[in-house]
C-alpha cells in the first residue's frame, strides 16, 4: 500500500520530505483562501475557512489518534502527543506545557500570519476558525478536553504572530 519511492530515502530525507508536504499542504490551504479573499471578500473567505477546518480537523486528529494508538480517552497526555503531529507541527515554532490539569499550546510564530505580515496583508483574522479547529482537534481526541483561547488575531493578548490556547479536562 506504500509508495516504492520512497524506500530509498534515508530518514532524514523521509524528515525533509514530511517537511516539504507540510509546506505544500499550508500552501495550497493558503492559496485557495486567498483566491476567495480576493473575489468575494473576507467575510466569505472566513465562513469557508471554518466550515473545512471543523470538518478536517476531525479527520485530521483521527487519523493521528490513530496513529499512535491512543485509547479512547488518553487525557491531556493523549493530546500532547498529538498535537505536534499535525501538519502545523512540522511548520509552526510552538511549545506545549503540561500545569496540573491544563496543557497550554502555543504557536510563537505562525507562519500564515509571519507571510501575510511580510507581503504587507492584513492579519488574518483566525480566532473563529482557531476555536473550531482546536476544539474539534482536541474532542476528537478525548471528547472530555474542553478547548479555550487565551490569544489568537484578532484578540491577541500574547504575540499577533502567534496564538495560544488551553486546554482542560472535564
Amino acid at each position: 500500500m506504500g509508495n516504492e519511492a520512497l524506500e530509498q530515502y534515508t530518514k532524514e530525507d523521509l524528515i525533509r520530505l514530511i517537511e516539504l508536504y507540510s509546506k505544500n499542504w499550508l500552501a495550497l490551504d493558503g492559496v485557495w483562501f486567498q483566491s476567495i479573499e480576493s473575489k468575494h471578500g473576507m467575510d466569505e473567505a472566513m465562513y469557508h475557512d471554518i466550515e473545512a477546518w471543523k470538518r478536517y480537523t476531525v479527520i485530521e486528529a483521527r487519523r493521528i489518534k490513530q496513529f499512535l494508538n491512543l485509547p479512547e480517552h488518553p487525557g491531556l497526555e493523549g493530546l500532547m502527543a498529538a498535537l505536534p503531529l499535525r501538519f502545523y507541527g512540522n511548520l509552526n515554532q510552538h511549545e506545549l506545557v503540561l500545569e496540573g490539569n491544563k496543557l497550554i499550546y502555543r504557536n510563537i510564530d505562525c507562519r500564515v500570519q509571519s507571510a501575510r505580515r511580510r507581503k504587507g496583508m492584513p492579519y488574518h483574522p483566525c480566532k473563529q476558525v482557531g476555536i473550531e479547529e482546536y476544539s474539534g482537534f482536541a474532542k476528537t481526541i478525548d471528547d472530555r478536553i474542553r478547548c479555550r483561547c487565551l490569544s489568537c488575531y484578532p484578540d491577541c493578548t500574547e504575540n499577533a504572530d502567534g496564538c495560544a490556547w488551553e486546554f482542560s479536562l472535564e
